[in-house]
């Protein structure tokens, strides 16, 4: 889902899981069932229309420019994301 967005956008060093490339990634939990409701949401807003929906995987860790950023429901808030380059 990542390497024609960039690809088409022309987006520098994304999209594709390679050395020398930005690696953003997000690792699931295929079999961990949850549910969306107030005590889990990470929205600022506090609340979501997915409230009540039962998923049937979760995300577990989330990797941007190679750094880990979340895991298991924890923010390393010290580490930000990076802006993106456009070939021209």
């Amino acid at each position: 889902m990542s390497h024609h967005v960039a690809e088409l956008f022309k987006i520098e060093k994304r999209g594709f899981i390679r050395e020398g490339y930005y690696a953003d990634l997000v690792l699931t939990d295929l079999n961990s069932e949850w549910e969306v409701n107030k005590r889990n949401l990470l929205y600022k807003c506090g609340w979501s229309p997915m409230e009540g929906q039962v998923f049937h995987s979760q995300v577990t860790h989330t990797f941007v420019n190679g750094n880990l950023i979340f895991e298991n429901g924890n923010f390393n808030e010290t580490i930000k994301g990076k802006r993106l380059m456009f070939e021209h």
